[in-house]
């Protein structure tokens, strides 16, 4: 029998070989000296630069989000401008076509005075088509005088304000707006 005693192994440190605590990585038993820990350790790592990184974001996707519904506003109010100037120019073109007319509307009102029973239907039914486009004829007799919707060619004495006491050729608004004013007569 072989009187054995144990050999230390080879990768034991012994009394003789020198050993380096940071040679070895950290183990879970063995105390770790500050030295020791890594730069990039992320649990050491500062929370400020990732929160600075988030709001420079936010701010970037928040100037972003302003932009895009500054454009969308400024879409809305170019679809709606263009919009109301369609209609606008709608609204011109057949005041246009009206106004070209009223010379054909008071040669019918005078063939009317002249003739009604030949004239009535053929004037009347000029009359409520145009109507139905916006042309309306201004009733203005024995009404007070608005220098808006009629012109004054012919003045007689009376008292009180000023009334219409004859209208010598009619007037008409194309929706709502005075397209041609009355001759009228006042009176007082």
């Amino acid at each position: 029998m072989s009187d054995a005693t144990p050999q230390p192994s080879s990768s034991a440190a012994g009394p003789g070989t020198e050993s380096s605590e940071t040679d070895a990585p950290p183990t879970e038993g063995r105390p770790v000296d500050a030295t020791e820990a890594p730069l990039d350790d992320p649990i050491d790592e500062p929370v400020e630069p990732a929160a600075t990184e988030l709001e420079l974001l936010a701010k970037d996707r928040d100037e972003w989000m302003d932009r895009a519904q500054r454009i969308a506003a400024d879409f809305e109010n170019y679809r709606r401008r263009l919009a109301t100037q369609k209609a606008d120019d709608i609204d011109r073109a057949t005041g246009r076509l009206a106004e070209a007319l009223l010379p054909v509307l008071d040669a019918c009102e005078a063939a009317f005075l002249q003739h009604p029973a030949e004239i009535e239907p053929l004037f009347n039914l000029m009359l409520s088509e145009l109507k139905k486009q916006g042309l309306e004829s201004m009733n203005l007799h024995e009404q007070p005088f608005d220098p808006h919707l009629a012109d004054a060619v012919l003045h007689e004495p009376g008292e009180g304000e000023p009334i219409v006491s004859e209208v010598l050729r009619s007037g008409y608004t194309w929706n709502g707006k005075v397209l041609r004013p009355a001759m009228v007569k006042v009176r007082g």
